[in-house]
């Protein structure tokens, strides 16, 4: 889940989006100040838009939202009091956390591209990387399915010339990280960070 919420940018409106679809896929049934946004094509709930958010919650970060457990109950009370009976399940593990490259082989069909697999803890991701410095044996940092990059953007299982890839290695520039240096390549970690913990700035 994401929230998104930005006064001047869009007025007093707060986004939730749960699931992806394409535009043409969308629908949406309103009630009070409420928009339930739908795909089309399989009915599933795929946010909602709260308007005149700020008569119901304070909100004090502009763009991306922090999502917290005090904050979602807010919303499912919010969706409540205008007639939605849907209860949010979210997901409150870490989106960005430290993985270990395990495996690294060139791309078939790419040549600056690797095909990595990367142990996150409690799996192992398979990541294509364009990075020329990854190799097996680093510590890094991960974004999964579900992260939202600081640029806004949302990483997605993808397919890359026909390899699939779930998650990105970050590097300290996409991470937006003080000092960050400019050259390409992925923020190689220290042995003191432990494989599966959270990574925050």
């Amino acid at each position: 889940m994401n929230l998104f919420y930005n006064v001047e940018g869009i007025g007093d409106t707060f986004l939730v989006t749960i699931k992806d679809a394409d535009r043409e896929n969308k629908t949406f049934e309103r009630k009070g100040d409420v928009a339930r946004i739908i795909n089309k094509e399989t009915s599933e709930t795929i946010g909602y838009n709260i308007f005149n958010a700020s008569t119901y919650m304070k909100i004090e970060e502009v763009g991306m939202v922090t999502l917290t457990r005090e904050l979602v109950e807010t919303i499912q009370e919010i969706l409540t009091k205008n007639d939605f009976n849907e209860e949010l399940i979210v997901d409150f593990s870490p989106k960005f956390v430290i993985g270990l490259v395990t495996e690294k082989e060139k791309h078939p069909n790419a040549d600056k591209l690797n095909v990595c697999k990367v142990d996150v803890g409690n799996e192992v991701l398979q990541i294509v990387c364009g990075a020329p410095n990854v190799d097996a044996g680093q510590k890094v940092v991960v974004a999964k399915v579900g992260a939202v990059m600081p640029s806004g953007l949302h990483i997605k299982d993808a397919e890359l010339r026909g390899v699939a890839s779930s998650g990105m290695i970050c590097s300290a520039r996409e991470l937006d990280l003080p000092d960050a240096p400019q050259e390409k390549g992925i923020l190689v970690l220290g042995d003191e960070y432990e494989v599966g913990q959270g990574f925050s700035k």
